[in-house]
């Protein structure tokens, strides 16, 4: 008896050897990618920084100058109201999209993979594309409408273009993501509702929306945390010089100009800590608010 429980003793603390061994690339990816660069970005944004990569505390006079200046709060409205074109509409679109594909119709699994395609696209070919159909002289989009909008260079407009182009791509992942929430979603509720009597816009308000909440709440989380570190998009479609960039300009646009422009890096830091509390911040309001219309019941 003493045997077996000293084998099994020593299979045990092998086994945990075998896991830990497993497990450590892991885990030392996330302390030397992840967690190690935000704390140096903690420390740099309490910092002055200095030619040679040197640097010297100085308190919270980054944050004091963030927090003054204009053009921070700008980018801020920006990054709102970039959230409010896309989250919204993207995530109606998705699960309208969501829902078609998980009809019973020829090819499905073709357009499955045509509307997931815009995520295994470089976002910087993307863009590229779009900035060439958007374009006011050649841009195929003034060409069927007969029109000469300047959709990247006017400010009034320029976010919504950008807007479009976040939608668009995307629309696929995140509707795919909303199809494996609704093949979960067992198809006796339906059966029991047509035999009540119920329609198909009836069933999809009681029996579809309520069914997938689950799965749109995490799908609406992510669209939003993308939403608001959006960057490579406006960076590509409205370049230097554009004078709707003020207009257009994120909070990681910010950090980019403040870090590698004008070589801040110190105010650049502080504004990575802003919007991380931010998302932070709009992640735990999403969670609170979830309980009033998220339905985990089977």
């Amino acid at each position: 008896m003493a045997n077996l429980s000293a084998k099994a003793s020593r299979r045990s603390k092998s086994e945990s050897r075998w896991a830990y061994l497993m497990v450590a690339p892991t885990i030392i990816g996330l302390l030397v990618l992840n967690i190690y660069p935000f704390l140096d970005t903690i420390k740099l944004s309490f910092s002055k920084t200095m030619p040679f990569g040197l640097y010297e505390l100085q308190g919270l006079d980054n944050y004091i100058e963030m927090f003054t200046s204009a053009e921070f709060w700008r980018a801020n409205l920006n990054t709102l109201y970039f959230c409010i074109l896309t989250v919204p509409l993207g995530l109606f679109l998705s699960l309208i999209v969501a829902v078609m594909l998980n009809a019973k119709i020829k090819g499905r699994t073709a357009f499955r993979a045509v509307f997931f395609l815009p995520m295994v696209v470089a976002p910087a070919a993307v863009a590229m594309v779009w900035k060439w159909m958007f374009n006011t002289e050649y841009g195929i989009i003034n060409t069927i409408l007969h029109s000469k909008v300047n959709w990247i260079t006017d400010p009034n407009i320029v976010m919504v273009t950008c807007a479009i182009v976040a939608i668009w791509s995307a629309i696929g992942y995140d509707a795919v993501l909303l199809l494996s929430g609704l093949q979960n979603i067992s198809k006796s509720y339906y059966e029991a509702a047509s035999l009540d009597g119920a329609t198909k816009l009836q069933q999809f308000f009681h029996i579809t929306l309520p069914m997938v909440s689950p799965t749109l709440f995490v799908v609406m989380i992510m669209r939003l945390m993308s939403s608001i570190k959006v960057y490579d998009l406006i960076y590509m479609l409205v370049e230097e010089g554009n004078p709707a960039l003020t207009k257009a300009q994120s909070l990681m646009y910010l950090f980019y100009r403040e870090s590698f422009v004008t070589g801040n890096r110190g105010l650049g830091s502080a504004v990575v800590i802003w919007t991380v509390a931010l998302i932070g911040v709009v992640t735990a309001v999403q969670f609170w608010g979830q309980k009033k219309w998220v339905n985990y019941e089977v």
